[in-house]
């Protein structure tokens, strides 16, 4: 007799994904759509909201989805990286997947792979969790799903069978050029990969060359193209919208893009017949939560600010934001991967009499702390103080020291895998709030 999904016993599925790690990062729509086909095709006849871009996809995602689930939908969300828990990724009406359920769709992808002949490709470590996504949301009768790309758009696992009703790239920039393209309308042209033929698609305002790349594509496929405008502070954290308030608890003027084309897909989406009163988009909005940007935590006596700032345009969006709330010196603690720009990512944070501080990112190809701490004294040559911490315990001991009077303000960035790390280490938090 076989089992059904729910007498799965506990199984070490953190080796399964394990397994699938030296696959790597491998653009292709084959395997995926060959998996899903054997998988019954779970995301067949579900209608999504597909999220590209450079910055800004997870906060589209987080305003879209909180305001669907505001408005009285069923509302799966997919979205990537994780910052502490996997299951993160995997999110249902305010909740992420539960352990139970996480395990039975990964099980399920794995009994799939188990009928694979020897000689046939292996999907890689993404698209088995994005497979998996699918499952439960078929599983768990979605109304709707709100996927996030992962890398690119036109090749990513996320572009596999997708049936969207609505299209959104948010803004495109200088990262993953190692596997995007060594200009930025190449960048955008893999990002407008996800416009459908006939499909409306939401565009935030780009460079003109990336604007006429996406314009383009749009026309080829008939596809009905807005490009927004960013909205503006009326009050602290609040905007105008269809002349009522409404407040945007992300923070950072990068949210007045995100929040627009969040507002412009609702607005498709009424439009196609959705039933989303402006009460649900106030509601929505005002309860929207996106952690590891621009998020003030407390470490001991001491307040930081986490951002991922991951690449030169979120680094650059970070410097805006401290500028204007935070200026004068601070105290930074930073990892990067290698696969970054460091040193424009560094230029771009750096200012005299700041404090440095170089962190590893444990399980992942960080920048060697001794090298970024050496790297940001000579791009900053007036620091008051450049060094490295060996491991995240020698920082939580740090900032658990009785609190100087004196002592910069802090801030910890530079990797989103980092600040997950942080989280579960220094804060003691399971899942990512």
């Amino acid at each position: 007799m076989s089992l059904t999904l729910s007498q799965i016993p506990d199984w070490d599925w953190p080796a399964f994904l394990e397994s699938l790690g030296h696959f790597g990062v491998d653009l292709s729509l084959e395997r995926m759509q060959v998996l899903l086909q054997r998988l019954g095709q779970p995301q067949a006849g579900i209608p999504a909201i597909h999220v590209a871009g450079t910055n800004g996809k997870g906060s589209v995602c987080a305003w879209v989805s909180h305001v669907l689930w505001a408005a009285g939908y069923r509302v799966g969300r997919y979205t990537s990286p994780h910052l502490v828990d996997w299951r993160e990724r995997i999110w249902l009406n305010g909740e992420y997947i539960s352990a139970n359920d996480w395990s039975q769709a990964l099980a399920q992808v794995r009994d799939c792979l188990q009928t694979y002949a020897p000689d046939e490709a292996s999907p890689t470590q993404f698209e088995v969790i994005t497979a998996a996504a699918w499952l439960y949301f078929r599983r768990q009768k979605v109304d709707v799903a709100v996927i996030e790309v992962g890398l690119g758009g036109r090749l990513d696992a996320t572009n596999a069978g997708i049936e969207p009703v609505v299209t959104a790239i948010t803004s495109i920039g200088w990262d993953h050029w190692q596997r995007l393209g060594n200009s930025l309308p190449q960048i955008a042209s893999e990002k407008a990969g996800i416009l459908k033929p006939g499909i409306p698609a939401v565009c935030a305002p780009q460079t003109p060359e990336v604007t006429a790349v996406i314009r383009a594509k749009a026309e080829q496929l008939r596809s009905p193209l807005r490009v927004v405008d960013p909205l503006q502070w009326s009050e602290p954290q609040t905007v105008h919208w269809r002349g009522q308030l409404l407040t945007l608890p992300l923070s950072g003027d990068v949210q007045l893009t995100n929040a627009a084309v969040a507002l412009a897909v609702v607005e498709t989406l009424q439009q196609q017949g959705w039933r989303i009163a402006d009460a649900a988009v106030e509601k929505g909005f005002a309860i929207t939560r996106w952690p590891g940007r621009l998020q003030r935590v407390q470490i001991g006596s001491r307040q930081l600010l986490m951002d991922g700032a991951h690449n030169l345009p979120a680094a650059q969006a970070l410097r805006r934001y401290l500028d204007e709330h935070q200026p004068g010196p601070l105290t930074w603690y930073v990892g990067i991967l290698t696969t970054k720009d460091v040193q424009g990512i560094l230029s771009t944070l750096l200012r005299p009499g700041d404090c440095f501080f170089a962190l590893p990112i444990a399980g992942h190809s960080g920048t060697d702390p001794e090298q970024l701490a050496q790297l940001a004294q000579t791009l900053q040559p007036h620091l008051a103080s450049a060094r490295e911490l060996p491991n995240l315990s020698a920082l939580r001991a740090q900032l658990l020291k009785p609190k100087n009077l004196t002592e910069l303000p802090a801030v910890i960035c530079g990797s989103l895998y980092l600040l997950g790390q942080v989280m579960q280490e220094c804060l003691g938090w399971d899942l990512a709030c």
